[in-house]
């Protein structure tokens, strides 16, 4: 079973400057098939995350889709500021 939070950890932390301030975070859902997890981060490091026009948020949920593909799981990124 793959650890989805660390691996979407491992694929973010290298965008943001600091490394410390970033977490992910699963959250249970109501769909046993879909995976939830938190991205929080410092307001500067998550708009870095999103990217212009939602591009850089847009490949990295594709980048985790690839990883759940093999589990048939449905992995929903959602983008938090603390």
């Amino acid at each position: 079973m793959v650890d989805y939070e660390q691996v979407l950890l491992d694929l973010v932390r290298p965008m943001v400057d600091d490394h410390q301030s970033i977490s992910v975070k699963r959250m249970t859902s109501l769909d046993d098939q879909e995976i939830l997890l938190y991205v929080y981060a410092l307001s500067e490091d998550v708009a870095r995350l999103i990217g212009r026009r939602g591009q850089m948020a847009s490949a990295i949920r594709h980048m985790m889709s690839i990883a759940s593909k093999k589990e048939r799981k449905k992995v929903t990124i959602k983008f938090e500021t603390y």
